[in-house]
């Protein structure tokens, strides 16, 4: 009787651990769904916005034109939304990734980056992050006026770092985590 007991008593531990693998592996597809779906609707409108024939600038452009580094996002990026009606600024990675700048700086992107774009501003970040002594969220990125040669990060107190740092887009490296 007791080695019946101990033998259904194993079967549910071993039914537990298949159970919550498999609940962790249907996760992970979810995750992989969920993540080509948006970028399958991403390039579906860069597409239509190319073919009504909004010319459709790359980021590193649209940076420039806003007196920001090019560099400050990596270049492979999935794409990228600007609303210039309300400076709403959407950059889309593959998956969560850092870069380690010229200057040693290290800043870590969440597969969607938002905030406010406007003249040598980016405001009202969600989903970047740097590293000071730990991981710290970015809020703010500026640049005082076209001839500086800083770029400010408000990461909960503002710190200046050299502007040619960024001026041009790294590679990211995939990370696990954001």
């Amino acid at each position: 009787m007791e080695k019946a007991l101990m033998k259904v008593s194993s079967l549910k531990a071993g039914g537990f651990w298949i159970s919550s693998k498999a609940k962790e592996e249907f996760t992970n597809i979810t995750q992989d769904i969920s993540y080509v779906s948006n970028a399958v609707e991403e390039k579906a409108k860069w597409v239509f916005n190319k073919l009504k024939g909004k010319p459709v600038k790359t980021l590193p452009d649209l940076l420039r034109e806003y007196n920001l580094p090019p560099g400050l996002f990596p270049q492979n990026i999935t794409c990228y939304e600007f609303d210039a009606t309300k400076a709403k600024l959407i950059v889309y990675f593959p998956s969560t990734c850092e870069v380690i700048f010229s200057d040693n700086s290290v800043i870590r992107y969440a597969t969607r980056v938002k905030g406010i774009l406007v003249r040598g501003k980016l405001t009202g970040i969600e989903g970047m992050k740097t590293k000071v002594l730990v991981w710290v969220k970015v809020t703010s990125v500026a640049v005082e006026g076209y001839k500086s040669d800083k770029v400010w990060f408000t990461a909960g107190v503002k710190k200046s770092r050299p502007k040619d740092a960024y001026e041009m887009p790294h590679d990211a490296v995939r990370v696990q985590e954001f």
